[in-house]
């Protein structure tokens, strides 16, 4: 026996204002999905967190650590002040993971492309909503730090650094851009894995690993291929002296651009292909 089902007016019909309101429509959708989330939240808190306890520890400690103005003039001030960077990447990117691994995990998904019908539409407005979210709170957070530590570094310490002094706020916002290009790398994995266990392990996999490896491979290798490790591409970006062997601040901001868009690309791809 032939079963005809008709198709839902409700899942497909797209708003009067056409193209653009549906756009605008599947935005404001996933913007929902996004803030009513608690884990959305708690990882937002914790890159915010992180960067500025971080700031302020450092800011205390360090002046009373180097009595001799010499030993605290060979360090980074901005490297130092943005000492929770290593550990608000990791929440910036568990939240782009889970932006979409947690619909598949739960099985939302099924309801997501009831309502949107069009895969990569529904990645594309995920992707545009993250990246909002994911670049405000980075520079946000990237500058907190650096406010809370000029808040407790003495005046007239070598380690104090005002945003008018060259490479510092072009460090602060490369940091902040930094997060917000994490998040989307783990948006992406997380649409090729669909698996929140999955995708983390190959977000911070392909983020610590390869640096670790680099360490036990010749010179000529660490100072050829060194530079364009995720890691050390990023921290090209938020330093201020560049160090020999690293890419120029943007330069290093491209290649974390490029890693970036081809896990998107990869994820567009696959979630057209595949079975929801």
């Amino acid at each position: 026996m032939n079963i005809t089902t008709a198709a839902r007016p409700d899942a497909v019909t797209r708003p009067a204002g056409g193209a653009a309101a549906h756009l605008i429509e599947v935005l404001v959708s996933e913007w929902d999905k996004l803030r009513t989330v608690r884990s959305t939240w708690w990882a937002l808190a914790a890159v915010v967190v992180f960067n500025v306890a971080g700031g302020a520890a450092l800011g205390i400690v360090l002046p009373k650590t180097f009595n001799a103005s010499q030993q605290a003039s060979h360090r980074d001030p901005v490297q130092l002040a943005l000492i929770g960077l290593h550990l608000s990447q990791i929440a910036i990117g568990v939240l782009g993971v889970l932006l979409i691994s947690s619909e598949y995990t739960s099985g939302m998904i099924r309801a997501s492309l009831a309502a949107v019908p069009s895969r990569r539409l529904l990645l594309a407005a995920k992707t545009a909503v993250l990246a909002v979210t994911a670049v405000v709170a980075g520079l946000a957070s990237s500058y907190a730090a650096w406010l809370a530590f000029q808040a407790f570094v003495p005046a007239g310490s070598p380690m104090r650094m005002p945003l008018s002094d060259p490479g510092v706020a072009r460090a602060f916002t490369g940091a902040g851009l930094y997060l917000g290009l994490l998040a989307l790398a783990g948006l992406g994995l997380g649409a090729i894995f669909r698996s929140s266990a999955g995708a983390i392990t190959a977000l911070f996999g392909v983020l610590f690993v390869p640096s670790i490896i680099m360490q036990l491979l010749p010179d000529s290798w660490q100072n050829t291929v060194g530079p364009y490790l995720p890691m050390n591409a990023a921290e090209s970006v938020y330093r201020v002296p560049q160090a020999p062997h690293f890419l120029a601040p943007w330069a290093g901001l491209g290649v974390l651009c490029g890693y970036a868009a081809a896990t998107l690309v990869a994820g567009f791809i696959l979630i057209g292909r595949r079975d929801a």
